[in-house]
């Protein structure tokens, strides 16, 4: 994003002195009990190259994230990250029993909600992504000092995913209820 080698050696050191803000949305499998820091180095996986894992003698790598809503067994995070590994967030939740809805390397098989709806379930069918959504970047600008914030909505088929997610929550409360 950057128009000038000067701004790109700028960009360069703002993320290594972690001075950009970067902020998620994570839909995991699993309810975790609170919000939490990951510290845990990242590394290359031993066997399979093409991944990545907490490992001893990876680089530094932390994430924190906080509750946004729970569902029946999944639960939307927001996620921030301190520092910029490969995966790191895929990584980390996976690390800690919370693997991200559709991650194919590192979510494990395909899990399916206890009790959820079909109509649910066939809406976690059909999400052929990893339900991990970038949604804010924050910064000052390197040679203006400018501070600048850049929002993405969530993308329709993430919107409709929570939408069930929240059906059928509205649907098993009114059964609890009666």
């Amino acid at each position: 994003m950057a128009r000038t080698p000067e701004t790109h050696h700028a960009l360069v050191d703002m993320l290594q002195r972690r001075a950009i803000a970067r902020g998620y949305l994570a839909l995991c499998f699993g309810r975790p009990t609170a919000g939490a820091t990951i510290d845990e180095p990242i590394g290359r996986h031993r066997s399979v190259r093409t991944r990545m894992a907490v490992r001893r003698d990876g680089r530094e790598a932390v994430t924190h994230f906080r509750i946004e809503e729970r569902f029946r067994g999944l639960t939307l995070l927001r996620v921030q990250l301190e520092t910029g590994r490969t995966h790191q967030i895929r990584v980390h939740l996976a690390h800690i029993g919370l693997p991200i809805v559709g991650d194919p390397v590192y979510g494990g098989r395909r899990r399916q909600v206890a009790g959820a709806s079909e109509a649910l379930e066939s809406t976690l069918r059909r999400f052929r992504r990893q339900a991990l959504h970038a949604q804010r970047l924050a910064f000052d600008h390197p040679l203006t000092g400018r501070h600048h914030t850049f929002e993405a909505p969530l993308p329709a088929d993430f919107r409709q995913l929570l939408a069930a997610l929240r059906t059928d929550a509205e649907a098993h409360a009114e059964r609890e209820s009666a």
